[in-house]
């Protein structure tokens, strides 16, 4: 399993990476497992300013629907829309291709809130 370690993590399965004011956001190599084959992508939030743990979007896997939570509150300033067309990228390359929205942060106090690899690793082992 794929957990970089230069990335921060929420309970809810999304991943953080952070680059001045801006996180990239998306779900994780442990939930893109969980879900099995993800089929299609849908974030409408692009322009919300929304908060911390409230959904911005939802992922559709061949048996399950499942809401995208926010790790962190801010406004969402980019959806990655090339997933519109190959939402497969999101189980071929979570941390790379699969990237989902970025986050201009409200406040960047708040990634103290969300986990590290290691964190993480023990809250999926457990």
């Amino acid at each position: 399993m794929n957990i970089p370690s230069d990335l921060y993590y929420s309970k809810d399965h999304e991943w953080v990476k952070i680059d001045g004011e801006i996180a990239t956001v998306g779900i994780t190599d442990f939930a893109q497992r969980e879900l099995g084959d993800i089929v299609y992508v849908e974030i409408e939030t692009e322009g919300d300013a929304l908060g911390a743990e409230e959904v911005f979007g939802t992922v559709e896997a061949v048996k399950t629907v499942s809401d995208l939570f926010m790790p962190l509150s801010g406004e969402v300033v980019e959806v990655n829309t090339s997933l519109d067309e190959t939402p497969e990228a999101v189980n071929d390359e979570p941390y790379a291709s699969g990237w989902m929205i970025k986050i201009k942060m409200d406040d960047p106090e708040e990634v103290s809130q969300l986990l590290t690899a290691d964190q993480y690793k023990q809250l999926i082992s457990g």
